[in-house]
């Protein structure tokens, strides 16, 4: 499958998904100057900038993203760091190929900020999870979850450092699993088929 990483941040994700040889064919940002499409450029993959400034609402501006997905041939999308909400339609037009990646075990602490929430909450345990894109916030079936203890003297920045890890390390296996097309989305479960 031809594959678009959707970007919006230092690019680190996308680093670990490019290391892993998946088939990012391209990568959009919502933002300019993002440390994430200077990975992209350094790993040669094309590059696109679509800034929501640019556009009158959530609408015009999803379906110009589709739009360009579509003229690239892209069959399946991959969230790293895209701080976005997609509209239904650009949900719809990858429904069960397109992935996401969460800093926190959901359900809990859904959209912006979960590790500074997760902090302020007190919560002994976090985690990553790694789900399929649905139509809601961060509530697609979930792919893989690993959680991560909390430790006494965690700031936001160290807590991030070591959930990064975990992103680095399920994204890309995700990626490869959905390519081979080895998940199975049975109502909210998903399983792996075995090769």
């Amino acid at each position: 499958m031809r594959w678009a990483a959707l970007v919006g941040g230092t690019g680190t994700n996308l680093g670990a998904l490019i290391a892993a040889e998946a088939p990012i064919a391209l990568v959009v940002s919502h933002k300019p100057g993002v440390g994430a499409l200077d990975v992209a450029a350094a790993a040669g993959i094309e590059r696109l900038v679509l800034d929501p400034r640019a556009y009158p609402d959530r609408d015009r501006y999803d379906a110009a993203l589709l739009e360009r997905l579509r003229a690239h041939g892209i069959e399946a999308l991959v969230l790293a760091g895209f701080l976005r909400i997609l509209t239904p339609p650009v949900v719809r037009a990858y429904v069960g190929r397109a992935l996401n990646v969460h800093p926190s075990l959901l359900p809990a602490f859904q959209g912006l900020h979960a590790v500074r929430r997760a902090l302020r909450y007190g919560v002994k345990v976090t985690g990553v999870t790694v789900h399929l894109l649905d139509e809601g916030l961060d509530s697609g079936p979930i792919v893989f979850q690993e959680a991560v203890a909390v430790r006494p003297d965690d700031t936001e920045d160290s807590l991030t450092e070591r959930l990064h890890a975990i992103e680095h390390r399920l994204l890309p296996k995700a990626v490869r699993l959905l390519d081979q097309e080895r998940l199975i989305v049975a109502g909210r479960r998903v399983h792996i088929r075995e090769d």
